[in-house]
């Protein structure tokens, strides 16, 4: 008997990667009142959590500024600053409810660092674990994801906010 392996939402991305949009997605979604069919898991005051349409690993986040940016010069202190809190909280909820072994954690600026959307800053975090990669994602170049972006949002979002910190860094 053939297994097979199916990755229906690929066919999303491999149609639609690389097209030019018109819109900002990172402008557009927070705007709309739809948090949970944009993946939007967590609000701050000057930025956004939103799970990546497109993840490598699940529970890959992205953080974003609500105002549209292209690089980290041009961010306010308070926009840093939440981008910092918001990492250190994003980290605290996937170690809880994922418990990865390691995160990758950055920027790509610029097309040349592997920016998909260059027009608007934004960060990803995305947890890791031993034996993560294998030749579906080296040689397929295909994600194997265990459970659904739905179950993902579903998971984060109840986990965001039970380890939310109040701003002296103790726990609640």
């Amino acid at each position: 008997m053939q297994e097979r392996l199916w990755a229906p939402w690929r066919m999303a991305y491999v149609s639609e990667a690389g097209k030019p949009s018109a819109e900002c997605i990172f402008c557009a979604k927070p705007a709309e009142d739809a948090d949970a069919e944009n993946l939007i898991v967590w609000r701050g005051e000057h930025c956004f959590v939103i799970l990546n349409l497109f993840p490598y690993t699940s529970g890959h986040l992205m953080i974003a500024p609500y105002r549209h940016t292209p690089d980290l010069a041009s961010l306010t202190d308070a926009e840093w600053l939440e981008v910092g809190k918001l990492t250190r909280l994003c980290m605290r909820a996937l170690e809880r409810e994922y418990r990865p072994d390691g995160f990758n954690v950055g920027f790509n600026l610029g097309r040349a660092a592997g920016a998909g959307i260059e027009g608007h800053l934004h960060m990803h975090i995305v947890p890791r674990w031993h034996g993560d990669t294998n030749f579906m994602a080296t040689i397929g170049e295909t994600r194997v994801l265990p459970e659904s972006l739905e179950q993902t949002y579903t998971r984060l979002r109840r986990v965001l906010q039970e380890v939310d910190t109040p701003h002296d860094g103790t726990a609640r």
